[in-house]
């Protein structure tokens, strides 16, 4: 295999321990990858390493293995509460797998303990089964670390514990960046000693990774792990055992073209990603109810608590399909995933990358296909250039059946998925709008009409992207989509309720005496608030040291005296906005002297 290529454990220049040794060819690794082979000797002799690979190379080992070396050579052994390595990781599903590898060698090594702290739990029980267990090794995801060290008050004082850190790992770190991780991780970072191993592990190489960098490590041993027979002036960043490839269909196609492909590909194992949670939660429904016999899963990063039980059933599956966003676009190592559908193209192109790595992992071949609409085809281009990932056009998928009549039966029977639905083309336009690519992705070319036949809308939702616009192309169902009905009682039953307090108010508000407008007060009241604007405006241009000259700031202050006056009844509309209209040599007259107007009478 391409991957595997670098010799066997014991060519390393440093020796393994036993135990490593028994638990690698337990789990059938007889040989290194590139990645594995120059990070586990430079770790392994106290250097810090910024490790930069294709997506599913075997990272994880690379820093795995040099940790337990590292914490079984140690002088002073680790006590209970004392934690001598530190692993932080973007995702919780990340985390779990991670966690997974470290118990299957640290059943060689008891004298170890890990502990996994992620979101989706409660933090108090993290807190209470460290006090309890103790850990050694910590897998942690930012936020939950970040709460972790600041749990003192609960009887946790984690602040103490990494005082005897020896190695840090930070893996994804490029997604640790991505995800608005840096305020935590310079929290964290600040909590653990500068004496330590450090190891920073990432697919992708940018500017914020290169601060990073800069910051957490010293003197760093740089290694880029390149795909073999790919010229080194056009480093390819994905796996050369994947086959990369795009399809062009209009939007009302898209999603029958989908269904059609996984029912022919059924019996593998597949992901579909989209570009939001909610077009998961409603294309994954919809896939549901469209392909038997078939197990499908959906997963979010709006999920909380299931996420972690749903990552590891699709774990174990022969074959299926998981409808996800892009939480599960990094890192995540699934067994012998068939094909990775990209039903919306990922609004970062290094995602791109990275949601097509989770097939054809560690010299496996894998395939990977992104739908594209006939506009979009020049994405193809930009992804060869920018991304260094070139794909391969794919004839039209065959025997496609027009299943939307379908979706919207779906719809019509249960408001959540009318719900769901018009969720789904909202977020899809608005992903769509804040795409990095706005040459390409731009929401003016979009064709609203043929966009909303393919998610088998019943009507147009209203949207700021939409208003002002008509759309007599969109055949709208003849049902009152107002009269759909959740098929869930309790919900039913409270939307009914909310229904009638609305209708309650509105009647209110109608019976209500109403307001007068403005436009049918005196001219005098109107001029009012207009008044008290300028004035705020004078004073603050004064304090700001505004370009007005002094002949206009007179003028101003002239105009608000006159309004006091005329509030007073000390002169009448009619003179109020004679000398208002009139110009300034007009006003300068009337200043100093008497106009050519005879002067009105206070009771005209």
């Amino acid at each position: 295999m391409d991957n595997t290529t670098e010799g066997k454990w014991d060519s390393l220049p440093v020796k393994l321990n036993d135990g490593i040794m028994q638990t690698l060819n337990e789990l059938g690794f007889t040989h290194m990858t590139p990645v594995q082979s120059a990070c586990i000797p430079l770790f392994m002799r106290n250097k810090d390493v910024a490790a930069e690979a294709v997506t599913g190379s075997g990272k994880t080992l690379a820093f795995v293995i040099p940790i337990i070396e590292i914490l079984i050579k140690r002088e002073d052994k680790l006590k209970k509460m004392q934690v001598g390595a530190l692993i932080v990781t973007p995702t919780r599903e990340l985390a779990l797998q991670i966690s997974e590898v470290m118990g299957q060698f640290l059943l060689k090594f008891p004298q170890f303990r890990q502990i996994l702290l992620i979101g989706g739990s409660n933090p108090i029980e993290d807190v209470e089964k460290f006090k309890e267990q103790g850990a050694n090794i910590l897998i942690a995801t930012p936020g939950r670390l970040e709460d972790m060290f600041r749990r003192k008050a609960d009887g946790l004082d984690l602040a103490l514990s990494v005082k005897f850190l020896e190695v840090l790992v930070l893996d994804e770190a490029d997604r640790l960046l991505d995800m608005g991780f840096e305020a935590s991780l310079n929290v964290i970072l600040g909590y653990l000693p500068k004496q330590r191993r450090t190891g920073l592990f990432s697919a992708t190489q940018t500017q914020e990774l290169e601060k990073l960098v800069r910051a957490g490590l010293r003197n760093p041993v740089r290694i880029t792990v390149k795909e073999k027979g790919v010229a080194a002036s056009c480093t390819q960043k994905t796996p050369t055992r994947l086959c990369n490839y795009y399809t062009i269909c209009r939007a009302e196609d898209k999603f029958n073209s989908l269904v059609a492909f996984l029912r022919q590909h059924k019996h593998e194992k597949q992901l579909v990603f989209f570009s939001t949670c909610a077009c998961v939660e409603y294309f994954g429904r919809a896939l549901e109810a469209l392909i038997k016999s078939v197990t499908i899963h959906c997963i979010h990063g709006k999920m909380k608590h299931k996420r972690n039980k749903i990552f590891s059933e699709f774990r174990s599956l022969k074959s299926g399909i998981l409808v996800c966003t892009d939480v599960m676009a990094r890192g995540i190592d699934i067994p012998e995933v068939h094909w990775v559908l990209q039903y919306d193209p990922p609004s970062c192109a290094s995602a791109f990358v990275h949601r097509c790595g989770r097939t054809a992992r560690i010299g496996n071949q894998g395939n990977a296909m992104v739908f594209l609409l006939p506009m979009e085809e020049s994405y193809v281009t930009f992804l060869s250039i920018n991304q260094k990932c070139p794909l391969e056009q794919m004839a039209p998928v065959s025997d496609v059946v027009d299943v939307l009549p379908k979706v919207k039966a779906l719809a019509l029977a249960d408001r959540a998925m009318f719900d769901r639905g018009m969720r789904a083309f909202v977020s899809t336009v608005q992903a769509y709008a804040k795409h990095e690519c706005s040459l390409i992705f731009r929401v003016k070319d979009l064709d609203f009409v043929a966009l909303a036949r393919g998610f088998a809308l019943l009507r147009m939702p209203r949207m700021p992207e939409l208003k002002g616009k008509n759309f007599p192309d969109f055949i709208e169902t003849t049902t009152d989509t107002d009269n759909i009905r959740y098929k869930d009682k309790q919900r039913e039953k409270l939307r009914q309720k909310l229904l009638i307090e609305l209708k309650k108010k509105r009647e209110e508000r109608a019976a209500a005496p109403k307001r007068h407008n403005d436009k049918n007060k005196a001219w005098s009241k109107q001029k009012n608030r207009k008044d008290r604007r300028r004035k705020t405006a004078a004073k603050r241009n004064r304090d700001e040291g505004s370009d007005m000259d002094d002949e206009d700031m007179k003028e101003l202050l002239k105009d608000t005296r006159l309004l006091k006056r005329l509030k007073k009844g000390q002169i009448s509309e009619e003179d109020f906005e004679k000398q208002v209209t009139a110009g300034p040599k007009n006003q300068r007259k009337t200043a100093a002297g008497p106009s050519e107007d005879p002067p009105s009478s206070l009771g005209e």
